[in-house]
């Protein structure tokens, strides 16, 4: 996909600032020939630093900028002179981003919040000047403390969507329809598979002025766990959402296996996913009639909420939106 600006991983060479080496200075004036150590201290390294922004939904800023080097802190200087610390490198990431070690695949962080601020790679302290050693028994120390080396290496950096509702369905189900029909984002609709390319998300307005976030995520075919498909690119976007709306077409030839399927795959990928709240929408109701409805409702899973929809006609969308807002909001 390289003509798309939603890019949701990128690998990272960060180099934190070294610390500056502190001070080994005596004081030496005119009237004073003896005046002591006044050796100052070190500045700290440059940190590299993640901060969460609500206003952005990629990670493509990052994509060509592969090595960041923090500032390295200067050195102490006589007449207890402190030196400047590096300047700190901040990074804007969207909420959701996850930071991880490319070496170990540890999970180091996650960024939620706007504002957020979280150290990736720490500046090294800067070294004491010699002043800070002395004492009753060592009143001129001829030493000093030499700048803490500084942290560098690969990182990941991961985009996991934050949405209150996350569709999921095979492609062609009519998920980018309905995002469409119930808010202003207008994902590239068409009648093939995997039409949907890259996540989006759309704002649904409820009653009395509330609203939620529902993301629209590529669409998953069996397999898609081991990453057939588009596979586990998108899959982790589903990780991030409140609660999980499934959607089969009703022209579907077996609409509960379907629903297995969609299932399995998220049980394979993750089975926390399973612990999600969960809706089960049947799209593309009006191309049934009332007595093929009735033969499906006979096969639809009794575990889970379901409803028929078309989001062609309108049919049962504002019953949607109220059944999700209300899942969203029980105790």
């Amino acid at each position: 996909m390289p003509d798309s600006n939603f890019i949701d991983y990128v690998k990272i060479f960060c180099s934190s600032g070294r610390g500056g080496n502190g001070s080994m200075h005596l004081r030496r004036e005119k009237y004073v020939p003896k005046g002591g150590p006044d050796g100052g201290d070190g500045g700290r390294g440059g940190h590299i630093i993640l901060r969460g922004n609500k206003q952005m939904w990629t990670l493509v800023h990052l994509k060509y900028q592969k090595h960041i080097k923090a500032e390295d802190g200067e050195a102490g200087s006589g007449a207890l002179k402190h030196g400047a610390n590096g300047k700190d490198i901040i990074l804007e990431v969207p909420l959701g981003t996850v930071a991880k070690n490319a070496e170990t695949g540890e999970l180091l962080f996650e960024i939620v919040e706007d504002g957020e601020e979280i150290i990736l790679a720490k500046g090294g302290r800067g070294g004491l000047g010699n002043n800070n050693f002395k004492s009753p028994t060592n009143r001129t120390p001829r030493y000093a403390q030499p700048g803490e080396e500084n942290v560098e290496g690969w990182f990941i950096l991961e985009l996991k969507l934050l949405a209150d509702v996350g569709l999921v369905g095979f492609p062609n189900a009519g998920k980018s329809t309905l995002v469409s029909s119930v808010s202003a984002a207008r994902p590239k609709i068409a009648d093939y598979a995997f039409t949907t390319l890259e996540p989006s998300l759309g704002i649904v307005s409820v009653r009395d002025d509330r609203s939620f976030v529902i993301a629209d995520i590529p669409g998953i075919i069996e397999g898609a766990h081991e990453g057939k498909g588009l596979g586990l690119r998108f899959l982790r976007h589903i990780e991030r959402n409140s609660m999980l709306l499934f959607m089969v077409p009703a022209d579907s030839a077996d609409i509960a296996k379907e629903y297995k399927i969609l299932i399995k795959e998220l049980k394979l990928y993750n089975p926390e996913l399973l612990d999600k709240e969960r809706i089960l929408a049947i799209s593309k109701c009006d191309m049934v009639d009332d007595e093929l409805r009735k033969e499906i409702k006979k096969h639809l899973p009794r575990t889970i909420p379901h409803i028929f929809i078309s989001s062609v006609t309108g049919e049962n969308i504002v019953q949607l939106k109220d059944l999700l807002w209300n899942a969203l909001n029980k105790e």
